[in-house]
């Protein structure tokens, strides 16, 4: 029996492709441990149980001596635990893993894949940060696959860490059986979801004004984690909401697992994914193939609005699975969601197109099947 290692220093329930692959490979018959540690306001980010899948993970230490400390005693365990098991393969999934990674191959010649779901920061770094470059360089010249979720992101990856082994692009699709049919199409009004990191830049407080002028059977539900820098902006929300007096047509929900997050993306009509069209954060630039928000919302039936990007427009509104608008503009944003409100057999044609799409393509069982088959054949 193969065994898999997913070596991650942060929470892997925050990661659906996490999710999703280590079910793809202890249904092929693999055992499959986790190890990680579990994020600060993201208590409900779990895996669902899986008897070939077991998690273990370390309480989070917020940054400081302390953290780096506890970096060092998180490497040693993670050696110990991959001394002990003796897995098949690594499985590294972002930059801060690849010193305990390189740790594990070299010692005792494990090979590696490695998936790399956010790039780097290109800001001024700290010693500690540079040796995890360092790392993560050796880690993709080491690995004998990496995997990126965009063609964007992997081409930055190639030109960074120079990888000797194959390149795999692998968008960040929900499972095939996330898709659920059949939902109450003909119910009135019009129910406005986001989902995902909670920040200024996603989740704009301009979202209460446009809200504040539509109808008043239209609401809006934000679920959610707190970014490290954004602590206590759900309860701005709320207490703007509660100043614009827009009562229960405003809902704001802290972290909860996928499956519950998946059947409150039932209850909806339409998903935002407003992303900034400018600012620092590269990552929040190259999102189309690495969110999975939008392709969560079309999973569930819900149509989509997403930013007038270019890169955006081709991938869900030319292919008639939502509309765009300026995200900066909130009369732009209004207009649009007026547009699926006053339509809704043209939202309920965009929906049903979309989720089609997912079931028939992008779905992460489909996107998984060249790692799947490199893995068995290796």
């Amino acid at each position: 029996m193969k065994r898999i290692l997913y070596l991650q220093y942060t929470n892997p329930g925050g990661y659906p492709p996490l999710e999703h692959s280590s079910r793809i490979l202890a249904d092929a018959g693999w055992q499959v441990l986790f190890l990680g540690t579990g994020a600060v306001g993201a208590s409900g980010l779990r895996f669902p149980s899986h008897e070939r899948i077991t998690v273990r993970q370390w309480e989070f230490q917020p940054a400081g001596w302390r953290q780096k400390l506890h970096y060092v005693w998180f490497c040693l365990w993670c050696f110990g635990w991959a001394l002990r098991w003796r897995p098949s393969w690594i499985y590294a999934s972002d930059m801060l893993s690849c010193v305990p990674v390189l740790l594990v191959s070299r010692i005792l010649h494990v090979p590696v894949v490695y998936h790399e779901h956010d790039s780097p920061s290109h800001e001024r770094k700290s010693v500690f940060i540079r040796t995890c470059l360092l790392a993560r360089s050796a880690c993709a010249r080491r690995a004998k696959l990496c995997v990126l979720p965009n063609l964007q992101r992997a081409e930055r990856f190639v030109a960074e860490t120079a990888p000797r082994s194959p390149v795999k692009i692998i968008w960040n699709c929900p499972a095939y059986s996330d898709v659920v049919r059949g939902g109450d199409s003909r119910r009135g009004g019009l129910r406005l979801l986001y989902h995902g990191s909670i920040s200024r830049e996603l989740i704009p407080d301009s979202i209460l004004d446009v809200l504040s002028t539509l109808p008043a059977d239209v609401s809006l539900t934000v679920v959610g984690y707190e970014t490290i820098g954004s602590r206590g902006y759900l309860n701005d929300l709320r207490a703007k909401a509660s100043k614009l007096e827009l009562g229960n047509r405003f809902t704001a929900i802290g972290p909860v697992s996928r499956s519950e997050l998946l059947k409150i993306c039932r209850c909806h009509d339409v998903g935002l994914a407003l992303m900034p069209k400018r600012g620092p954060n590269w990552n929040l630039r190259t999102l189309t193939g690495a969110s999975n928000k939008a392709f969560d919302y079309l999973a569930c039936g819900l149509a989509l609005v997403v930013s007038d990007l270019p890169d955006w427009q081709q991938m869900f509104v030319d292919p008639g699975y939502g509309l765009c608008c300026n995200p900066d503009a909130p009369e732009s944003i209004a207009m649009t969601i007026r547009y699926l409100y006053e339509n809704p057999d043209v939202r309920r044609s965009m929906a049903k197109k979309g989720q089609d799409k997912i079931l028939n393509e992008w779905n992460y069982e489909t996107q998984f099947q060249p790692v799947l088959q490199f893995l068995r054949c290796s």
